[in-house]
């Protein structure tokens, strides 16, 4: 039993990591269920603290994950049709079979958004697609950061209690 909460807790890791820089995945907070899933195993002592305080940052990164592109695109001028093309730009870019498509994607998103929907002006538009692409870039930088520290937690509380799995 505890292998397979172990086996299953790592693969919610390594998809949560995915999931960071994924838009369609809830990273963080599934790589908190891998934590939970570990504490889960019969051997490992569970930590109510390190469980919550772990879930509280989850979600305030998974909600912080929809603001801060928002921020990003208001910051530089930018307008929904601008966040909404950076979020399609991404899918898009994903999808493409082009170098860097995870990068050019949201940019460009983004200006298409607001040149195309939102008419905005040249200059004007390829500053706010920079302010939401930058929105987008923070804030899965964030999600990928956190998912890695969660990784490191989870690898240490293995390590720990090493002697208790096998």
């Amino acid at each position: 039993m505890d292998i397979a909460l172990l086996l299953l807790g790592l693969i919610l890791m390594l998809v949560g990591i995915l999931g960071s820089i994924l838009p369609v995945i809830p990273g963080t907070p599934i790589s908190w269920l891998g934590l939970l899933v570990l504490h889960l195993a019969p051997s490992i002592p569970f930590d109510w603290v390190f469980i919550v305080l772990t879930g509280i940052v989850a979600i305030g990164i998974y909600v912080m994950d929809y603001i801060i592109p928002a921020i990003g695109t208001k910051k530089f001028g930018g307008s929904k049709a601008g966040a909404w093309g950076t979020t399609i730009g991404l899918i898009i870019g994903i999808i493409a079979p082009i170098p860097f498509g995870i990068l050019i994607g949201p940019f460009a998103g983004a200006l298409v958004g607001e040149l195309l929907f939102n008419k905005t002006e040249g200059p004007k538009a390829f500053k706010a697609a920079l302010g939401s692409f930058i929105g987008f870039l923070a804030s899965t930088f964030i999600k990928f950061m956190a998912t890695v520290v969660y990784l490191g937690l989870f690898v240490y509380k293995v390590f720990m209690n090493w002697e208790l799995l096998f």
